[in-house]
């Protein structure tokens, strides 16, 4: 059960500023390095782990490091025990932080402070978590086993202290992939005991990787202990799932008409949920007379008018002139809205989420509206002519069609062209 545990700090507020996984990872290092010096770790021989640490290599050079923690252990022979070699580490980063642009034979560039793998800081952000409070409410408010629990305030750390025993991720998941998890296997006590923990969120983050999350660096310890960065980094691509649950052309095959003749369907069904989404975008705004094309859901949306020309397109009864006319994007922003909630989408977001370019939460926005209003076709003529345009057909699976473009890697001299009916011979 060690792998269970994990690696444990004294002081919580250290603890948390790492993963199981980076603890884990610093805990052997210092244990090496420890036995190769005779038991004793001291100032003197941590300046060449330090330097080798990832994010740290070629970054600082070990004559860096020593000049700080002579600053700090003057003795170059005095021992450091794990904790302290954690709070060093944390403190040079704020070193090089602070230090970044200044002069001197310690200035050293902070580029790596930007880099995925540093957790020097893990501020939630407040407006995204108050966004999937309000998706898990909504969602799951009647839901048999939470509805005792929900709604969840999203002022406090409720929604961290829930997602503990697991139950409610393992729910969000299926929610986003139906039958993903089957409930059976679920502990759902009203308590549950260390291990029942841990294998609901074993099945969690399984269950996770399998409709297509990223969970590196994310570890069952994490989530017992409601790590806020890591479970709304989690929450955050299972509700993205979710909501772009139907951006494929099987699901919506009318999205056929939003790409030209030229277009190879091959090429259309290589799109990701997003490109689709920013595709659908962009077709209606040309059609409403938009100038510029959006890329991103972030600074291209940002003075909200790609919204108000988009609003205009889908439902033109609940446009107003207005928000074309002023020059104020928070006003702007609050009118998008309230249309917005005419035609019945949740708010995903605010007017300043609008404003400060929030990409998860205006992509949530956009979906939002592309579920309640797509303004595509029904014309299902046009459908079956694209549908019959290509073997890619859309019915099939993207599973058939990875294992086709595999075997045909593999320099077959019969080439496939449908694995369901081209191997059948053997």
């Amino acid at each position: 059960m060690a792998g269970f545990v994990g690696v444990v700090v004294s002081d919580p507020s250290l603890q948390g500023q790492f993963t199981q996984v980076e603890l884990r990872s610093f805990k052997a290092k210092f244990l090496s390095l420890k036995r190769d010096s005779g038991g004793h770790v001291t100032t003197k021989n941590l300046p060449g782990m330090m330097k080798k640490l990832r994010g740290l290599n070629e970054v600082v050079s070990e004559d860096d490091i020593a000049a700080f923690l002579s600053e700090v252990y003057p003795d170059p022979d005095q021992e450091i025990e794990f904790e302290s070699f954690l709070r060093e580490y944390l403190n040079l980063l704020s070193r090089v932080s602070s230090d970044d642009g200044a002069s001197g034979s310690r200035s050293m560039p902070s580029s790596f402070l930007k880099s995925s793998t540093t957790t020097l800081i893990h501020n939630p952000n407040q407006a995204e978590k108050s966004s999937y409070v309000a998706h898990i409410n909504a969602y799951l408010g009647d839901d048999p086993f939470l509805k005792k629990y929900l709604p969840i305030d999203p002022a406090g750390d409720d929604l961290f202290n829930l997602v503990k025993d697991g139950v409610v991720l393992c729910k969000l998941i299926n929610l986003a992939v139906p039958g993903t998890i089957d409930e059976r296997a679920i502990n759902k006590k009203r308590i549950l005991n260390p291990w029942e923990r841990n294998e609901n969120h074993t099945l969690c983050l399984n269950s996770a990787k399998a409709i297509g999350c990223t969970v590196v660096n994310l570890g069952a310890q994490d989530l017992v202990e409601g790590r806020p960065h890591l479970v709304l980094g989690l929450i955050s691509q299972i509700i993205k799932i979710q909501l772009l649950a139907d951006l494929n052309l099987k699901k919506t095959p009318q999205l056929v008409e939003i790409f030209d003749d030229s277009k190879d369907i091959d090429e259309v069904l290589s799109l990701s949920p997003e490109k689709l989404l920013l595709q659908w975008m962009n077709y209606h705004l040309k059609r409403a007379g938009y100038k510029k094309t959006v890329s991103n859901f972030s600074s291209d949306v940002k003075d909200g008018e790609a919204y108000a020309y988009l609003i205009k397109a889908l439902a033109p009864e609940h446009s107003s002139e207005t928000a074309f006319e002023t020059k104020d994007p928070t006003v702007r922003a609050n009118m998008i809205l309230e249309q917005a909630e005419k035609l019945d989408c949740k708010r995903y977001l605010s007017p300043k989420d609008i404003t400060e370019g929030s990409p998860n939460l205006n992509l949530a926005f956009v979906a939002q509206i592309f579920q309640q209003r797509n303004g595509l076709t029904t014309d299902n003529k046009q459908i079956k002519l694209t549908q019959s345009a290509s073997r890619d057909d859309v019915i099939l699976s993207r599973d058939e069609r990875a294992f086709r473009m595999w075997i045909n890697s593999l320099g077959v001299a019969t080439y496939v062209n449908n694995v369901f009916e081209d191997v059948r011979n053997g």
